[in-house]
């Protein structure tokens, strides 16, 4: 059977234990019991998401536990790429592409393997009893759309080693970690991918990868992820200024 479809029950708290942050000891031992979803196991590739995961009313979607996708909207030849992971919530039952003005399709590729909660009916009846944990799951559909709008914006800026550069720094807040080489994005993105993300051709990509890696900003590290050097441009600090997120995670290293 494909790892993709192996049934298996999770206990949701254990997996995502951000949930439990605004609990009391007995509210968390009990969702934790009890707030159980089935598990999705999804190697490397192309994945086709079941358009049954989510037919029954009252279900939440799927919870990204840990790994990373690429969501790309196809429209004609044209092509735009999302990242996916940890903590954002999908649905992508709900895709009515088909029968939209102008039709465009959606294609999902996984980059890492990547564990998937189902949050269906049940799950919802029983997290339902705990806001707060319900909180956090909102928050992370929020936080993405807030996402795919800075990419937006970053998209519009007119020099593509610009649009890079706060991609990357960007990517940075959410996934990076501060080494002594410089801050390290695990990411292993192509350039082609990141010509998705920013709206450039890969060749101007190549180029502008080029040309800050001359100035010293940004570098491929030896595992094919990317390192950033010195400080994020200013546009980024004006935006996680705006968005009151003074930094959530470059932390220096021990």
């Amino acid at each position: 059977m494909p790892p993709e479809h192996r049934a298996q029950k999770i206990r949701v708290i254990d997996a995502f234990p951000e949930m439990a942050d605004s609990l009391d000891a007995e509210q968390e031992r009990l969702a934790r019991q009890y707030a159980l979803a089935t598990l999705q196991i999804v190697p490397p590739g192309l994945w086709h998401p079941r358009r049954n995961l989510q037919r029954e009313p009252g279900h939440l979607g799927l919870l990204v536990l840990d790994g990373l996708l690429t969501r790309d909207v196809v429209m004609g030849e044209t092509l735009a790429t999302e990242l996916v992971g940890r903590g954002d919530v999908l649905r992508p039952a709900d895709h009515d592409g088909e029968e939209a003005p102008v039709p465009f399709d959606i294609v999902w590729h996984v980059l890492e393997p990547t564990r998937i909660a189902i949050l269906d009916r049940q799950f919802t009846r029983v997290i339902g009893h705990w806001p707060e944990a319900m909180e956090v799951l909102m928050r992370g559909a929020v936080s993405r759309a807030q996402s795919l709008a800075i990419t937006l914006a970053v998209s519009h800026l007119r020099r593509v080693d610009t649009r890079l550069l706060i991609i990357m720094w960007y990517l940075a807040d959410r996934w990076g970690k501060v080494t002594p080489e410089g801050v390290n994005v695990p990411l292993r993105l192509t350039h082609q991918t990141l010509g998705r993300l920013v709206g450039a051709q890969r060749p101007s990509v190549t180029t502008a990868l080029k040309q800050l890696a001359e100035e010293g900003r940004l570098t491929r590290a030896r595992d094919q992820t990317w390192l950033l050097h010195g400080d994020p441009p200013e546009t980024l600090q004006r935006l996680r200024k705006e968005r009151g997120a003074g930094g959530r995670l470059l932390q220096r290293p021990d």
